[in-house]
């Protein structure tokens, strides 16, 4: 069953073509970089790459920017304060922070696919102050408390 999709204003500065799902069924869309020369990423390097896209997201929506899959496995180059979060009220250029993990110079090209967005619902917390939760199995476990199997 197909989805509705919600409407998001784009302005699109850069020469490369509009975000799009690539299949049917994907969440994300890849989003590309919009540089003016290559950008070799050195071992360990981290930049911020521009994509000369602009959204306005309605309300009750974020944009999460996440690493593709693909250029994390083949080049070691993910997304750093990974998922990215771009607010319903911000109006600048979206910006990837990528960092190559590789032990080798990486290359991004012009109009490369670096990362991808994803519109996500967001749901306003109300705090509600108590002086105790309730209990669970699992109480205050964390950290590897469950264990490993």
């Amino acid at each position: 069953m197909p989805m509705n999709p919600i409407d998001v204003k784009i302005i699109n500065q850069s020469n490369n073509e509009l975000p799009s799902y690539a299949t049917l069924g994907s969440s994300g869309m890849d989003i590309r970089a919009f540089l003016a020369q290559p950008l070799v990423l050195a071992s360990m390097e981290r930049s911020l790459v521009p994509t000369g896209l602009f959204v306005e997201i309605p309300l009750g929506y974020e944009i999460q920017i996440r690493p593709r899959s693909g250029l994390a496995i083949k080049q070691g180059i993910t997304c750093l304060n990974t998922p990215g979060t771009i607010d319903a009220d911000y109006r600048g250029e979206i910006k990837v922070i990528l960092i190559n993990l590789s032990a080798e110079p990486q290359t991004i090209m012009p109009g490369d696919r670096i990362a991808q967005m994803i519109l996500q619902k967001v749901e306003l917390i109300q705090w509600v102050e108590v002086n105790s939760l309730e209990e669970t199995s699992r109480g205050s476990g964390g950290f590897g408390s469950t264990g490993k199997e």
